[in-house]
């Protein structure tokens, strides 16, 4: 499977992300997370997508045990993580209301504390999990610095950001922010048109696709979900056969703009088929045919 470079200077991922947004939900024993872990591996699926408030601050705990049990794992992979979001939680007690934080005590405590969690002396890349309406881009600017000049932090990213959210916070940078996640899909268009691609594609930056085959809502009822699925399913047919994963990822995929889906995903098997989905090409018509059954109606 391919890798794709994260600007000139970043790291190598996989271009499919196993997510690890619900591991807790998967109920997996440590020697079935491992065995997960390893398959994965096995497919050239070496990027796995954290964050510090996932299974209410759990999820990195469990992966890091799992590190922690077979050492060898870690030199094997890349190890992404977000920071910034404060969740009202049991295992946050002094956290009163959801709220933002993207000041420099908190975005180092978060990073170092992911961490010890996940049982490492570095992580890949740090991303800042939404924009803040306080950030002060000069205060993350400086923990980004510090974490990145430590070696705790190779490179640093952002979630969820718009385009002048991005500049803002890349104006008081030395160093590239190397990737922007993003929700993007079939049933997700905004990124096509609100900048946010056309600034990836003008930085050459890949971006990191969360929610890729639209978190369910394509295999819903409705009139547009029924629509965007028979045109998938046309493109499948055309494609050998290819399932309507396959096609809903090779058409985020499919941009100009390096495209990682991260995958939300326990099951082994939908892993393996999102990999075959990155030999998949759709043309022009296919992704087109597509686009106008998501967006209801012809391009202008």
């Amino acid at each position: 499977m391919k890798r794709i470079q994260l600007t000139q200077d970043g790291p190598a991922l996989s271009q499919i992300v196993a997510g690890m947004m619900r591991l807790r939900e998967w109920h997996l024993t440590g020697e079935s997370l491992r065995s997960f872990i390893g398959q994965c591996l096995d497919w050239g699926v070496t990027t796995f997508d954290h964050a510090d408030i996932y299974g209410s601050y759990t999820c990195e705990g469990v992966f890091g045990e799992a590190l922690a049990a077979v050492p060898g794992l870690r030199s094997r992979m890349e190890l992404v993580t977000k920071c910034g979001i404060q969740l009202v939680s049991p295992n946050r007690p002094g956290t009163r209301v959801h709220h933002y934080d993207t000041s420099r005590d908190h975005v180092i405590t978060s990073a170092e504390n992911s961490l010890r969690q996940l049982c490492t002396d570095y992580l890949d890349v740090l991303l800042i999990h939404r924009p803040d309406p306080l950030m002060d881009a000069d205060e993350v600017a400086a923990a980004l610095t510090a974490l990145r000049d430590s070696g705790k932090v190779r490179h640093c990213g952002v979630s969820n950001f718009m385009p002048w959210q991005f500049h803002l916070l890349q104006a008081r940078l030395d160093f590239p922010l190397v990737t922007n996640q993003i929700e993007l899909s079939v049933l997700h268009l905004a990124p096509l048109h609100d900048g946010t691609l056309d600034q990836m594609q003008r930085l050459r930056v890949p971006v990191m696709a969360w929610s890729p085959v639209g978190g369910g809502r394509l295999f819903g009822n409705d009139e547009r979900a029924r629509r965007v699925r028979d045109a998938i399913a046309q493109a499948g047919r055309e494609l050998g056969g290819a399932s309507i994963d396959q096609i809903a990822l090779a058409w985020i995929m499919r941009h100009p703009v390096p495209v990682l889906p991260v995958l939300g995903t326990g099951r082994l098997e939908r892993i393996q088929a999102a990999v075959a989905a990155t030999e998949l090409a759709l043309d022009r018509q296919q992704w087109f045919t597509i686009w106008e059954a998501s967006a209801g109606h012809e391009v202008p």
